[in-house]
C-alpha cells in the first residue's frame, strides 16, 4: 500500500465508484467486527436507509452514500435532537458501575463482570483523510457523540486545540508510514469537556487495496487503574514473602507464587492442575484439604490456623488462611490461600508459654509452702510440685539436722553425713518406685558419687546415660537398680542451700519416652531448689526456737502433779500445731494446809520464748502467793499489782488470764475467782450414781454446768475488781479448768465450745484419765492452732477413815483449859499420845490469843492424816503478827513457840475471820526424825 500523505489516498480514489462500494463493504464488515452483540444491529438500524439499500451492489452503495464534507461541530451545548443517542454517565473504573453494573442495551442480557466492562474500548474507522467512516456504540458512550453526527466528518472536530490537531495528524501520518501508532490524546466530548484517552491507531486495507485507519480509544483513567491493579497483583503474587495459592472449584491449583513453591518443595508448574493431596504428604494434606473444603462449601474464611510444616526436611510451623473467590456476578470461582512460615513466632510463643508455666510453678510452690514451718511438709510439697510438670520422679533428701531443727554443721559433708529422704513423688506406683522413693529412708552415698560431689561443692549436676546414672550414690545401690528398671534415662542432682551451706539434695529424673533434661531445666530446678532451701531453713530455725520454747515451757510447768487429800487430778497439755509458736498456757495444782488444794489454769497472751518465760514468772508468783494461803480474789489482786515486774519487757505490758480455785474437802467448799478467763465447768453426779465415787474409780457422768464467776479483768489490765465465789460441792463432782485453745474456733462462738465440753464431760468414763483423752479427741478441727491446757479434778470429801474432830468454844478464859482437855482426850483416842504435850502447848497459846482479841466463838479442829493438823479459827480478820519478846516481857512468845515446835504453821482468811493452823509430824516419819521426835 502506498500513500501520498495526509488525505492523498482519498483524493486519488474519490471519483471511483468501486472505491465507494469497497468503503461500504468495509463499513458493514467493521460494524459486525466491532460488536457482534445485538447492539450492533440497533446501531446499524439507526444509520441512513440509503446505506442499507447500498448493500445490493457496489455502485448503488457509492451513489447512495457519497462522502460528505465535514459540517460545523461548534454546537457543544445544544441539546441532542430527537432520535439521537444520549451519552450515559461515565463511571469511574472499578466503581459501582464497573462492579455489577446493569448490562448495556444490546448486550444480550449477559451479566457484566468482564474486563471489557471495566476498560471499554471505543473503535472508529477513518479514511486516510481523517474522516469518520464508522463510529462504534462504545465510542458513542465514551464521548457522547452519536454516529449520525460524526460519520463522514473529520475527526479533527473532536480535538480541542490546534496543537492537539497537529499531533493527531502527525499520528495519522506515522500510522500510514509504519502501520501503527499509540499514545495519549485529549478529545472533546459532546458537552465540550476534555476527555483523556489512550489511543491506538492501526492501518487497514480492504480487498480492493483501499487503506483505512482503525482507531481504538479507551479512557485513560480506566487504563491506568487496570495497569495499577495488574502491578499490584504482580507485586502481591510474585514478590510477596507469603505463599499464595489460587485453587478452582475442584480444589486444584491454578496458580501458586514462587514463595509457596519453595515452601512446599515443589515447582510452581508442578502445582498447576493438581490438588493439595497430590502435592503434599498425606498426613499434612488431609488437614489442609479439610480446611479448603470447608471454606469452599460455607464461604466462611479461615484465618491464621497454625499447622505443622508438611515438609519433613524443614520442620516448623505454618499459618494458613483461606477465603472463597467469586466474580462480580457472585459465581464461585474457587478459593485463595496464603501461607506464612511462623516457625520462629511459634517457637517464641512456645518459649514464652514455657517460661510462663515455669513462673507459675514457682509462684504456686511459693504459695504452697509460704505458711509452712515444718521441714517434712515442705520437702513433700517440693516433690509433689515438680511431678509431673517437670519430672517423672522426685526425691527431696535433707540433712538430719534440718529435719530435727538442729544447728547446721560447720564442717564439710562426707559419707558419714546423716541424710533422710523426706519428700517423694512419682507418676506411677509399683515395687520399683517403693524401693527408689521410700519416704523416711536413710540415704548413704560414696564420697566420689554425684550426691557426694554436690553435697561437698554445691554445684548441680546433669546426668544422662547408664554410666553416669550408676554413679549417683554408690555402686550396687538398689535404688539405682530400681531407677534403671523404671527406664530412668536423665537425672538432675541439685543442692538445697541455705546461708551458703548445702542442707540437702533435690533429685529429679525422667523416664521412658520423655525428653531428657537440658541446661534450661537445670537452671530452673536450681532456682526452685534455692527457694525451697530458704523455706527449709526457716522451718529449721522455727523448729529450733519452738523446741527451745517447749523445753522451757515444760520445765516451767509442774514436773510432778500431787494428788492431794480428797482430790483426784488429771491433766493434759497440748502445744500448738507446728505452724504456730508455743504459747504461754500453764496449769498448777498446789497443796494448801488443811488438806486443801489450789487449782490454777492461766494463759499469757503471745507466743514464743518470751511468752513462755513470762508464764514461768507468773506461775512462780502464783505459787508464792498461794503459800501465804490468801483468798483467791486477794491472790489475783496481788498478782495484778506485780504485772509490771512480770511483763516481758519495759515496753510490753503483761496481759494474762487466770482462774484460781481452792477446794476444802473437809467442808466440801470450793472458793474460786477468775481474771478474764474461760469459766470453769462443774459436772455433778446424778442421783443414779452408785454411792460416792472414790479416787481411781470410774466417772459416773452427770449433769454439767458453767460456774458463773464474776468476770474480772485480765491481769495487767485493771479497772475491774476481783471477786471470789464460794460453792458447796457434792461429793464426786468433776471440775474442769481449761484455756481458750480448747473451746475457741474461728467461725463459732465461745459458748459453742463450752457446750461441747459439757456434753463430753457428762458422759461416764472408766477413769478421769479417759475423760481427759475424750475431751482432746473431740476438739474442734477448725479451732485456732493454739496451746491447750486442761485440768480435771474429781472433788471428794476427804479420804475414807481420816480421823477428824472439831469443837466450838466461847471466847472466855475457860476455853483454854477446855481446849487442852479435848485435845488430850482425842489424841489418846487416836493412839498418838506422843503428840499430846506439844499439841496441848501450842493449842493453849493459840486459843489464848483468840480469847484475848476476839469476842465471838472460837473453833478448834483436829485432822489426823499424814500429819496432825490443828486449826484454830476466830472471827477476827487481822492475821496474827509474830514479834520477838524481850527477856523481861511476860507475853509475846506464843507464835515463837508455834514456829519453833510445829512442822509448818500459817494463817488464812476464812469468811469474815481467819484460821491459824499448825502441823505436827507423826511419830516414825522422816519429818519427825528431822525435828528430833
Amino acid at each position: 500500500m502506498s500513500s501520498s500523505g495526509y488525505g492523498g489516498g482519498g483524493a486519488r480514489r474519490a471519483g471511483a465508484g468501486g472505491g465507494a462500494a469497497a468503503r461500504a463493504r468495509l463499513r458493514r464488515g467493521a460494524d459486525r467486527a466491532i460488536d457482534g452483540r445485538a447492539g450492533a444491529a440497533e446501531a446499524a438500524g439507526e444509520r441512513s436507509a440509503g446505506r442499507r439499500r447500498g448493500e445490493g451492489g457496489a455502485e448503488g452503495a457509492a451513489s447512495a452514500q457519497p462522502v460528505q464534507p465535514a459540517p460545523s461541530l461548534t454546537v457543544p451545548d445544544a441539546a441532542p435532537s430527537a432520535g439521537m443517542r444520549s451519552r450515559p454517565g461515565r463511571a469511574f473504573p472499578g466503581g459501582p458501575r464497573a462492579v455489577g453494573a446493569v448490562p448495556a442495551a444490546g448486550s444480550g442480557g449477559r451479566a457484566s463482570g468482564s474486563l471489557f466492562d471495566v476498560v471499554r474500548v471505543a473503535i472508529a474507522i477513518l479514511d486516510t483523510a481523517g474522516r469518520v467512516v464508522l463510529w462504534s456504540p462504545a465510542a458513542e458512550d465514551l464521548l457522547g457523540w452519536p454516529s449520525e453526527l460524526l460519520v463522514g466528518r473529520r475527526i479533527d472536530a473532536l480535538v480541542p486545540d490546534e496543537e492537539q490537531v497537529d499531533r493527531f495528524r502527525g499520528a495519522i501520518q506515522d500510522t500510514l508510514r509504519h502501520g501503527r501508532w499509540s499514545g495519549p490524546a485529549e478529545l472533546r466530548d459532546r458537552e465540550g469537556a476534555p476527555v483523556l484517552v489512550d489511543a491506538r491507531i492501526s492501518l487497514l486495507v480492504d480487498g480492493d487495496g483501499t487503506p483505512f485507519l482503525q482507531v481504538n480509544l479507551a479512557a485513560a483513567a480506566a487504563v491506568r487503574a487496570v495497569e495499577r491493579d495488574l502491578a499490584v497483583r504482580d507485586a502481591l503474587f510474585e514478590q510477596s514473602p507469603l505463599g499464595i495459592a489460587i485453587l478452582d472449584t475442584e480444589l486444584r491449583y491454578t496458580a501458586v507464587n514462587r514463595t509457596l513453591a519453595e515452601m512446599n518443595g515443589v515447582a510452581a508448574e508442578d502445582h498447576v492442575g493438581r490438588t493439595t493431596g497430590e502435592t503434599l504428604p498425606e498426613r499434612a494434606a488431609d488437614e489442609i484439604t479439610s480446611i479448603q473444603r470447608q471454606v469452599l462449601a460455607t464461604g466462611e474464611p479461615v484465618i491464621d490456623v497454625t499447622l505443622a510444616s508438611p515438609i519433613t526436611a524443614r520442620s516448623g510451623y505454618r499459618s494458613v488462611s483461606y477465603s472463597r473467590m467469586t466474580d462480580r456476578s457472585g459465581r464461585v470461582l474457587g478459593i485463595s490461600g496464603t501461607v506464612m512460615d511462623v516457625t520462629e513466632r511459634y517457637r517464641a510463643v512456645a518459649k514464652v508459654e514455657h517460661a510462663r508455666r515455669r513462673l507459675s510453678l514457682l509462684n504456686e510452690f511459693g504459695s504452697r509452702v509460704g505458711d509452712l514451718l515444718d521441714a517434712s511438709r515442705i520437702a513433700q510439697e517440693l516433690a509433689s510440685a515438680v511431678v509431673p510438670r517437670l519430672t517423672d520422679h522426685a526425691a527431696v533428701i535433707l540433712l538430719q539436722a534440718v529435719a530435727h531443727g538442729d544447728d547446721l554443721p560447720r564442717h564439710g559433708h562426707d559419707r558419714r553425713t546423716s541424710l533422710l529422704q523426706l519428700g517423694t513423688a512419682s507418676v506411677q506406683d509399683g515395687p520399683e518406685v517403693e524401693v527408689m522413693l521410700r519416704r523416711g529412708a536413710r540415704i548413704t552415698f560414696a564420697e566420689d558419687s554425684a550426691c557426694g560431689r554436690v553435697l561437698r561443692t554445691g554445684v548441680p549436676e546433669l546426668l544422662s546415660g547408664a554410666d553416669q546414672l550408676s554413679d549417683v550414690t554408690y555402686a550396687g545401690d538398689p535404688k539405682m537398680q530400681a531407677a534403671h528398671d523404671l527406664g530412668v534415662h536423665s537425672m538432675l542432682v541439685v543442692p538445697l542451700r541455705a546461708r551458703g551451706i548445702v542442707i540437702g539434695l533435690l533429685l529429679v529424673s525422667r523416664a521412658g519416652y520423655r525428653e531428657g533434661f537440658d541446661r534450661d531445666d537445670l537452671a530452673f530446678t536450681v532456682e526452685l531448689a534455692d527457694r525451697a532451701g530458704s523455706s527449709l531453713d526457716n522451718a529449721r530455725l522455727y523448729a529450733r526456737e519452738r523446741t527451745a520454747a517447749l523445753t522451757l515451757q515444760r520445765t516451767l510447768l509442774p514436773q510432778q502433779v500431787p494428788q492431794p487429800t480428797g482430790v483426784e487430778v488429771a491433766y493434759r497439755y497440748v502445744p500448738g500445731s507446728s505452724g504456730t509458736e508455743v504459747g504461754g498456757d500453764w496449769f498448777d495444782v498446789i497443796p494448801l494446809p488443811g488438806d486443801r488444794t489450789a487449782l490454777v489454769v492461766g494463759d499469757v497472751m503471745g507466743h514464743g520464748l518470751r511468752a513462755a518465760a513470762t508464764m514461768g514468772r507468773l506461775r512462780t508468783a502464783v505459787r508464792v502467793l498461794a503459800a501465804l494461803d490468801l483468798p483467791p480474789d486477794v491472790l489475783l489482786r496481788h498478782v495484778h499489782e506485780l504485772a509490771d515486774d512480770l511483763a516481758q519487757g519495759p515496753d510490753e505490758a503483761l496481759l494474762a488470764t487466770c482462774v484460781y480455785a481452792v477446794f476444802d474437802p473437809a467442808t466440801a467448799t470450793l472458793t474460786a475467782a477468775k481474771a478474764g478467763h474461760i469459766p470453769p465447768v462443774l459436772v455433778v453426779p446424778g442421783d443414779e450414781a452408785d454411792g460416792p465415787t472414790r479416787n481411781g474409780g470410774p466417772l459416773p457422768g452427770g449433769a454439767g454446768r458453767i460456774l458463773e464467776l464474776p468476770s474480772g479483768a485480765p491481769l495487767g489490765v485493771g479497772g475491774v475488781p476481783f471477786e471470789s465465789v464460794e460453792l458447796k460441792i457434792p461429793e464426786g463432782s468433776l471440775l474442769a479448768l481449761c484455756t481458750d485453745g480448747l473451746v475457741e474456733s474461728r467461725d463459732k462462738d465461745l459458748d459453742v465450745g463450752l457446750d461441747r465440753l459439757i456434753t463430753v464431760l457428762q458422759q461416764p468414763y472408766a477413769s478421769i484419765q479417759a475423760a481427759c483423752e475424750a475431751v482432746l479427741d473431740t476438739m474442734e478441727q477448725g479451732r485456732e492452732p493454739d496451746d491447750v491446757a486442761l485440768l480435771l479434778a474429781r472433788l471428794g470429801h476427804g479420804q475414807a477413815g481420816t480421823p477428824t474432830a472439831g469443837w466450838t468454844l466461847p471466847a472466855e478464859p475457860t476455853a483454854v483449859s477446855r481446849a487442852r482437855r479435848l485435845v488430850r482426850a482425842t489424841l489418846a483416842e487416836w493412839g498418838v499420845e506422843e503428840l499430846t504435850d506439844t499439841a496441848e502447848l501450842l493449842v493453849s497459846e493459840l486459843v489464848t490469843n483468840a480469847v484475848r482479841y476476839a469476842s465471838a466463838p472460837i473453833g478448834v479442829r483436829l485432822t489426823l492424816g499424814e500429819t496432825l493438823l490443828v486449826e484454830i479459827s476466830d472471827p477476827l480478820p487481822d492475821p496474827p503478827r509474830e514479834r520477838h519478846a524481850a527477856e523481861a516481857d511476860e507475853g509475846g512468845r506464843g507464835l515463837e513457840l508455834v514456829d519453833l515446835l510445829a512442822l509448818h504453821w500459817g494463817a488464812r482468811a476464812e469468811g469474815m475471820g481467819k484460821v491459824v493452823w499448825f502441823e505436827q509430824a507423826l511419830p516414825g516419819t522422816p519429818e519427825a526424825e528431822l525435828s528430833g521426835g
